[in-house]
């Protein structure tokens, strides 16, 4: 098989790069020194993370020079992320940290008045009216498709100048910002989207770099028209993952956290069983899920490193699953089975190592919250969520929440944050709070939801995944009052949770709230409806959806 080489430095979830290159018939090399560089004939240079804490890796391991010399020999060298990012002179998310300044422009931040930073999920990579790539698929991209993309800083895209130098470029647009989603010259092709994690289109690019494809003819040019930019609508298929009775690790879900059998022969006993969770993902993601994530619900229990099921869960899961994979249960400070502590940071980048690419926290950001407020605000850069962020960027973690609605009869009956509601309480309440759990909701705290986002966006937090006790498994719909005053309180992405039952609801929390993403579980485990089905309702409803793409 032929060979290509990947540079090792901690780099996130490189394993689902690996896979990806696997399946397209390559072998991987690993270079874990400066002097392997002049071994690799075709190179490719991942990148999760922070801008300077990647360059700062890269100038201490004694690789930068080796990576120029590279790409200045006319090899092929492909960067992702972070490794297209390197091209440039450097990054305003780290000033001090030089990049490799062969591309003489600087990424700027995203604008975060009027749209969700970090930028994350699916967007165009486009070279429609761009000179040097009019009418030509770069690297196999496609004006129709979508790719993945996670990031708070880009290059910004000013027309002709990279032109200019000889690069082609394809763009994407976030709000009312343009910016490089991917340009090539020559020998080199970098992207600021994940091809490993951006399905068949994804799959498709990265094979015509491995390949030495770099334009041909689009077989097709479709129409301006039909041409959609911006950020699609993301829908995610959530799979709560636990042990059941016999002590296999099955896909369950809960009626308000319930998740033992209310009905039939089991009632009042077993954990639903609703599925294995490898077969289940790969089946949404097949259904054209732009995300899975998997919830392991008994982690409390356990400690994380000996569970070793779930890691291989992840590994098996990203072998055929090329879109995102979020794991959430136990990434805290914990002891292993041998005595020895394991900070959080550790926790998590075993996980990344296993297959995912964001984790996902509970409880202890519920206890770091408390802690920041107890401490005036001040963050103590120890919590999960700090050091994570810190070393993985803050797209690399997600706080879940899990509140409750309490009802009061007047605002100030509570020092907590109230809102008017349209679903009044059990005694005719117009006013409710709502009040942060721990413990998969067992356990109430003296916090609302406001204060938790508020502090975790704080700390580093990239991704808000918004649950709600009262609408879990009920098939009612999203709490739209809950997603919206969340959503003015932030400026991280949301993603909706809990009580979809059906495409409409998907519907519905797109056009009333300003939510970033929906995730559905029990209407997709039970088969009432598929994925496709509330992306083709969506599409059909003019909302902006990625669609399926099953041939490379």
């Amino acid at each position: 098989m032929p060979t290509v080489h990947l540079l090792d430095y901690v780099a996130g979830n490189v394993r689902s790069l690996v896979n990806a290159i696997e399946k397209l018939g390559y072998t991987v090399e690993w270079i874990r020194e400066p002097a392997d560089v002049a071994k690799a004939e075709k190179l490719i240079l991942p990148g999760v993370g922070h801008f300077g804490h990647c360059l700062s890796q890269f100038s201490s391991g004694g690789y930068v020079e080796p990576i120029k010399a590279h790409i200045l020999s006319g090899k092929p060298f492909m960067g992702i992320c972070v490794g297209l990012q390197a091209l440039f002179e450097g990054s305003e998310e780290n000033p001090a940290v030089p990049g490799f300044g062969l591309i003489p422009q600087k990424l700027k931040r995203f604008n975060d008045q009027s749209k969700s930073v970090p930028h994350i999920g699916w967007n165009s990579a486009n070279t429609f009216g761009k000179q040097n790539a009019e009418g030509k698929s770069l690297y196999g991209l496609r004006p129709t498709s979508k790719y993945y993309y996670v990031h708070s800083y880009a290059v910004p895209y000013v027309e002709g100048k990279l032109e200019d130098e000889g690069w082609s470029v394809a763009t994407a647009k976030y709000g009312d910002e343009e910016f490089v989603g991917a340009i090539a010259r020559d020998n080199v092709f970098a992207t600021q989207f994940h091809p490993e994690k951006s399905g068949v289109a994804g799959l498709r690019s990265l094979n015509a770099f491995l390949n030495g494809t770099q334009l041909e003819d689009l077989k097709v040019l479709p129409p301006t028209a039909s041409v959609k930019e911006g950020l699609t609508r993301r829908v995610i298929a959530c799979l709560d993952v636990r042990t059941n009775d016999e002590g296999d690790l099955v896909v369950t879900k809960g009626d308000q956290y319930d998740v033992r059998e209310k009905s039939g022969a089991d009632a009042g006993g077993k954990v639903r069983n609703l599925g294995k969770p490898v077969e289940m993902a790969r089946k949404y993601y097949e259904q054209g899920a732009d995300e899975v994530t998997f919830l392991n619900i008994t982690s409390f229990r356990n400690c994380p490193l000996a569970d070793t099921p779930m890691l291989e869960i992840l590994r098996q899961t990203s072998s055929t699953v090329f879109v995102p994979l979020t794991i959430g249960g136990g990434i805290r400070d914990t002891v292993d089975t041998d005595g020895s502590k394991i900070p959080a940071l550790d926790v998590a980048t075993m996980y990344f190592k296993s297959g995912a690419d964001k984790v996902s926290i509970g409880s202890d950001a519920v206890t770091a919250a408390e802690e920041y407020y107890a401490a005036g605000r001040r963050l103590s850069g120890r919590s999960a969520i700090e050091t994570i962020s810190k070393a993985y960027g803050n797209q690399a973690v997600v706080v879940s929440i899990d509140p409750k609605r309490i009802y009061v009869a007047r605002p100030e009956h509570t020092p907590h944050r109230t809102i008017k509601t349209a679903h009044h309480g059990p005694k005719s309440e117009n006013y409710c709070w709502y009040q942060c759990t721990t413990k998969g909701g067992r356990e109430l705290r003296d916090l609302d939801v406001l204060q938790l986002v508020t502090a975790v966006e704080a700390m580093g937090a990239g991704e808000i995944l918004l649950n709600c006790i009262d609408r879990d498994g009920t098939n009612s719909g999203f709490d739209l009052e809950l997603i919206n005053d969340v959503k003015d309180a932030v400026k991280i992405p949301v993603i909706a949770s809990s009580g979809a039952g059906n495409p409409a609801h998907f519907r519905e929390v797109f056009e009333k709230t300003s939510t970033d993403a929906a995730l559905g579980a029990g209407m997709f485990h039970r088969g009432e409806y598929t994925v496709r089905q509330v992306k083709d309702f969506l599409k059909d409803k003019r909302l902006l959806v990625r669609q399926i793409e099953e041939n490379l």
